[in-house]
């Protein structure tokens, strides 16, 4: 057995205590990632809360060991432990530590595979792929979306045997179910380790109800008008988590609502912070033999993550959105500290090169106009110039106001003003208007932040007196 070493650093705050904490492998193995991610001090805010018997739990994304550190008795289950800043670099993205799809106790989950992994599996088990086949359309197809073995029917016995020995059907407990005045449904679904996501379904009158996924539990990006935002970062969702959660929307509300037919990656966390089991989840949920949501009807929205947005537009055929909110880096970087990495041009020039090499593409730009903040028509005016030689639809989105928000949403003549000047520049532009909020269901309302939040950022000063009148 490799033998390594650990470094581990106390830091108090008050009355508190953090441990901070890196495992190392032995001097021949690749170096683990750290377990604790420092965050920037503004920008990202990660936070994890221990559970008894308060264990932090350090893995290597490179060889998958795992340490297991019991922490004194001054870190109490209900004390939270913050990531404490090194300095004002954000981290590097593209290496986001995640739950790996691994078992549930000593069962694989088997929606935390694509099809051929679920082919490969089943036939290591000395099964023919034509048994694969039959599950996966039993899992996701032929309107079964079997969550217990019992509902797999028509398959071998011995093969329905070796499933209920080895495999998991379901990653989600239902929790609940709120139904808003509009008839949006937010369900609340419990993960094994006993935290909280929420989906929403938005039915739609001509046909098209649609499903929003969250990615993450909580999310790093600290927009300042996203109440998920508020949460920090608690982790990653697997790709089971995810899929599992356009299966369980199908399954409990379609005899109601008609047909799901189109996913959004909208709801809690940033799509592109977890993208390696996002872009997994969508290709199974694109799968013909399975969910078969055609890809244009899958969306995936990024607050600005240029790497991952250029891995995404390369390897995946869904489509993308991208948040833009802001017309300057100014109001961008405050509003969304993501841009304080990747500003404005980056991004955009980033995307104007990309999709020359995509044909019959347009990328989605959302914009949540927030009043005396982004919706002067100078802002309409800008946003035309910004957007010129990039293949895209503008939706123009309600700010929807939660618990502590600074913000105030624009007037609807104002949304229809700036709307007009758009569409006199050019522009293909959508209004959405709010759908499920009194609920908490609507666009940014997701989440729960709880006691401990992330930093609301300084306001500039031109925007102080906007956001006391909201005029």
């Amino acid at each position: 057995m490799e033998m390594g070493y650990m470094w581990m650093r106390r830091v108090r705050f008050g009355s508190n205590s953090l441990f901070l904490a890196m495992a190392f492998p032995s001097p021949a193995s690749p170096a683990p990632s750290p377990a604790l991610r420092y965050a920037p001090r503004h920008p990202l805010f990660s936070l994890t809360c221990l559970k008894p018997p308060n264990l932090i739990s350090l893995a290597s994304s490179h060889g998958h060991r795992s340490v297991s550190i019991s922490t004194p008795s001054c870190c109490s289950s209900a004390s939270p432990l913050l990531s404490l800043p090194e300095n004002d670099h954000l981290p590097d993205f593209g290496r986001g530590e995640s739950h790996q799809n691994l078992p549930k106790g000593s069962k694989v989950l088997l929606k935390g595979m694509n099809y051929g992994e679920l082919q490969e599996w089943v036939q290591s088990h000395g099964f023919r792929p034509g048994q694969a086949l039959m599950l996966w359309k039993r899992l996701y197809g032929d309107n079964i979306w079997a969550h217990v073995i019992d509902e797999l029917e028509g398959l071998n016995k011995d093969f329905k045997k070796m499933l209920s020995e080895r495999a998991e059907l379901r990653a989600l407990s239902l929790k609940d179910v709120r139904t808003a005045s509009d008839g949006t449904r937010k369900i609340l679904f419990v993960l094994d380790d006993g935290l909280v996501i929420e989906t929403v379904v938005i039915p739609c009158d001509r046909g098209r109800t649609t499903v929003c996924v969250s990615s993450q539990v909580g999310c790093a990006m600290n927009c300042q008008f996203c109440y998920t935002g508020r949460m920090g970062l608690r982790r990653h969702l697997t790709a089971a988590e995810i899929v599992e959660q356009a299966v369980y929307a199908r399954r409990l509300l379609s005899p109601d609502i008609g047909s799901i037919t189109n996913v959004v990656f909208m709801g809690m966390g940033e799509p592109f912070h977890n993208i390696e089991n996002v872009i997994k989840a969508a290709d199974i949920m694109v799968d013909e033999q399975g969910l078969h949501f055609s890809p244009r009807k899958v969306t995936v929205s990024t607050s600005g993550l240029v790497p991952q947005l250029k891995r995404f537009l390369h390897e995946s055929k869904c489509a993308l959105a991208v948040s833009l909110n802001a017309t300057t880096d100014e109001v961008r970087n405050w509003i969304m500290p993501i841009n304080r990495k990747y500003k404005l041009n980056l991004l955009l020039e980033t995307l104007r090169e990309e999709l020359k090499l995509k044909n019959n593409y347009k990328v989605l730009f959302e914009y949540v106009m927030l009043a005396g903040i982004n919706d002067s028509i100078e802002d309409a005016n800008r946003l035309i110039n910004l957007v010129k030689g990039i293949p895209c639809k503008i939706n123009l989105i309600s700010f929807n106001p939660h618990s502590g928000s600074q913000f105030r949403p624009s007037s609807d003549e104002r949304m229809i003003e700036f709307r007009n000047v758009l569409a006199k520049g050019g522009c293909i532009v959508f209004m959405r208007f709010s759908r499920g909020d009194d609920q908490m269901a609507a666009c940014g309302q997701l989440g729960n932040p709880g006691s401990i939040q992330a930093p609301l950022l300084r306001v500039p000063e031109q925007f102080r007196v906007a956001l006391n009148t909201g005029t």
